[in-house]
């Protein structure tokens, strides 16, 4: 069921009607929030609009394991071995089952690739594997509540039913914020109490989600299709396409991660922002906090800092990031492609970390001296999205020498007009957000001109609607 679809659309109306309904009752809308949310979810698998409940079954069985692991944790409080045990049984439960799921069959070819390199003509056969949606997603969200127990950062929760609906929440379920059990779950727990200002910031989001997603992300998609899915390697056609992939996948997640907390401020709830104009970084550690926040964060305190972070010296920290990095482009996807898209920005922040020191004193050289590093920095990151939407090892070779050229096609102009239309959006935007230090800049305008720039939105997301069926991308991931 996406949220850009009419079926959705229909979903969403009929579920608001009934949690209206049920607005005396904290337990009646968290059970309405629990059954929508596995009906959302299942109309997915393996087929969007087809059921199968064998990954429903994935779904609740995951969920009601954290759940015990957390009452276990709690009851051996004074034994720190079984903790640890515990905790160690979870993590091995939950990315085992993340990885059969999504890297059985990587591992598999890999496997083979390297065996008949060196002759040995071993033969091996993928197996028929369907990922399921959101599985990197809801895996990662339900062990870090476990991981959090174990620190002793939060309190166990005993109600399974809040708990439930903590790691099955429809507007974040598939593609995330990746949430913390510490912030979300309380909110399961109190009653909700919906304001004027959390429908006007909800409804706006949702709209600007909408036409990011709709408008712009799915426009720019044949762009970059043309060239990547193609076999023009043209040195501008390679930059362009690199451009338009780098607006698109922004577009697109960051269209979903507004949509997902535009729907939930119209429930009542909070749910964390994933994106804070990440294009207007001025180095790659700065990227990297306005970036996927919720993964980097992720990442950061449960995988960088286990492995002990900065405290360990120069050369342990630079292992540290590269190791937490790789294993970050890993997530995206089992490809190797993903693997050295991880490696590029681990080397990258390392290197900002030996070279640049304090990223606060480097912002206070100069407004050239942080022009010339955003340049550096989007440079550095826009190479990276080619790395990211290469079909393969052969590809990345293939574009990057094509940058060196610059034969241009006899389409590059139209291709160049196109990419310029569908940017100007965005940048005006981010542009406005970044000067009023807002995101939610345009709720701040009077009501006519607010009700004209949420039309004109409207509008153009009408327009653009019967491309519907297009997923967004980070639900393969």
């Amino acid at each position: 069921m996406l949220f850009n679809s009419t079926v959705f659309l229909q979903f969403f109306t009929a579920f608001l009607l009934l949690y209206w309904m049920c607005r005396g009752s904290l337990l009646a809308r968290n059970v309405l929030i629990v059954v929508s949310s596995y009906i959302f979810y299942g109309w997915w698998q393996p087929v969007p609009g087809q059921w199968d409940l064998r990954f429903l079954g994935l779904l609740f069985a995951s969920s009601t394991f954290d759940f015990c692991v957390g009452l276990g944790l709690e009851k051996l409080d004074h034994n720190p071995r079984g903790r640890r045990a515990l905790l160690l049984g979870s993590m091995l439960v939950n990315l085992g089952i993340l990885g059969f799921f999504k890297y059985c069959n990587f591992f598999i070819e890999s496997f083979a690739t390297i065996s008949n390199q060196l002759g040995l003509g071993i033969g091996t056969r993928t197996l028929e594997i369907v990922l399921p949606v959101g599985i990197s997603f809801y895996t990662f969200q339900s062990m870090s509540y476990a991981i959090d127990v174990y620190r002793r950062a939060l309190p166990a929760t005993r109600n399974y039913l809040n708990f439930l609906a903590f790691v099955s929440f429809f507007p974040q379920l598939v593609a995330g914020p990746i949430e913390r059990a510490s912030h979300l779950l309380p909110q399961f727990e109190r009653p909700r109490i919906i304001d004027r200002a959390m429908l006007q910031e909800g409804f706006w989001l949702l709209v600007w989600g909408m036409f990011k997603k709709v408008v712009l992300a799915d426009s720019l998609a044949p762009l970059v299709d043309l060239v990547f899915n193609g076999s023009n390697t043209s040195g501008p056609a390679t930059l362009l396409a690199t451009l338009a992939f780098g607006l698109q996948i922004y577009c697109d997640f960051s269209g979903y991660s507004d949509i997902a907390r535009g729907l939930a401020r119209l429930l009542g709830f909070d749910i964390m922002w994933n994106f804070q104009l990440p294009y207007t970084a001025v180095n790659l550690r700065d990227f990297w906090r306005r970036w996927h926040i919720s993964l980097s964060t992720w990442l950061r305190d449960y995988l960088y800092i286990s492995l002990g972070g900065n405290r360990r010296g120069p050369a342990r920290t630079y292992f540290n990031l590269l190791a937490t990095m790789i294993l970050g482009g890993l997530w995206h996807g089992a490809a190797w492609n993903f693997v050295l898209w991880g490696l590029w920005h681990g080397a990258g922040l390392a290197i900002h970390r030996a070279v640049a020191g304090d990223s606060a004193a480097a912002a206070r050289r100069g407004r050239a001296v942080a022009v010339v590093s955003w340049t550096g920095t989007m440079a550095f990151v826009f190479y990276g999205w080619l790395l990211f939407r290469a079909r393969s090892l052969e590809q990345v070779v293939t574009l990057t020498g094509s940058l060196g050229r610059w034969t241009a096609p006899p389409w590059i102009g139209s291709f160049a007009l196109c990419l310029v239309v569908f940017a100007l959006p965005l940048v005006a935007m981010e542009l406005w957000q970044r000067k009023t230090n807002n995101l939610l800049a345009p709720l701040r305008l009077a009501p006519v001109p607010r009700f004209v720039l949420q039309g004109a939105l409207i509008y153009g997301i009408i327009l653009f609607w019967t491309r519907e069926k297009a997923a967004f991308i980070y639900f393969q991931f």
